[in-house]
């Protein structure tokens, strides 16, 4: 798996690459009202890819935060089940002990 990730990885960074050295005309970004910005087709692109994938990122940690937060109460409980088991357990064992042992059968003799 890690193969192929290396490789996805590479090939979108070989493709941004080639992109970059074939688009470098300088391009117009209107941001806001007033606020414009000229910069090269590939530099705006990388920009563009990199804030994408930091909120992808900030998504999937919000995602997993949400996940550990609902299985939380799921885990406690299962804890206190665990723990009242385990109580349970030495309780019985502690009567066993207290019972008096059953006599061993005598052998018998064939006549």
């Amino acid at each position: 798996m890690k193969q192929v990730n290396f490789v996805v990885i590479f090939v979108i960074c070989l493709a941004l690459v080639l992109f970059g050295i074939e688009n470098t005309t300088p391009s117009l970004i209107h941001v806001v009202n007033g606020v414009d910005i000229e910069a090269p087709l590939s530099v705006e692109l990388i920009i563009a890819a990199g804030i994408g994938a930091t909120l992808a990122w900030v998504f999937s940690v919000w995602v997993q935060l949400q996940t550990y937060a609902q299985k939380q109460p799921e885990m406690e409980q299962k804890d206190m089940r665990i723990q009242q088991l385990e109580e349970d357990v030495e309780r019985y064992r502690v009567e066993l002990e207290q019972l008096p042992m059953l006599p061993q059968a005598e052998p018998q003799a064939d006549s």
